[in-house]
């Protein structure tokens, strides 16, 4: 069986066979480097992606789930809500190695889509699947908070 999904836009096929998992798909046989493999357990986040505009662990998404459906990682994110998390993170100095940074990206950019004022809450559950090793998450709130004030 072969797998037929849209990756950031293009129109992606890969045998049955090729990996185990969405992650494993996107950064061994697709070339994207966005979503990282950190934990494999679906618990730091690294490797949240879009599935059909919905966040998701792609280390924990079974490449067969993902058949005729619709990917955006944070290397196919456009638009202005992206270009301002973007700037946002990188004018609060949010992330030392990056490692974590695109799964938060793709995160609070999934969060500007749902409102342009969160509330505290809302924030605290879209970075509550997200681990920072490196910064202690002061540079990631300060960019949040600039971005929704």
């Amino acid at each position: 069986m072969t797998f037929s999904f849209i990756v950031d836009g293009a129109t992606v096929s890969l045998p049955g066979n090729a990996a185990p998992t969405l992650l494993e798909a996107l950064r061994d046989h697709l070339d994207r480097v966005a979503p990282k493999a950190g934990c494999g357990i679906g618990r730091c986040g690294a490797c949240v992606v879009l599935l059909d505009g919905e966040p998701v662990n792609a280390c924990l998404m079974p490449l067969a789930r993902v058949h005729g459906r619709r990917v955006t990682t944070g290397d196919g994110l456009d638009g202005p809500a992206a270009d301002a998390v973007r700037q946002a993170l990188a004018e609060n100095h949010a992330f030392q190695c990056g490692a974590c940074a695109p799964g938060f990206l793709v995160s609070i950019t999934y969060l500007a889509g749902l409102s342009p004022r969160p509330s505290a809450p809302e924030v605290e559950l879209a970075l509550s699947g997200h681990l920072c090793r490196c910064t202690g998450y002061g540079g990631i709130r300060r960019a949040i908070r600039a971005l929704f004030r």
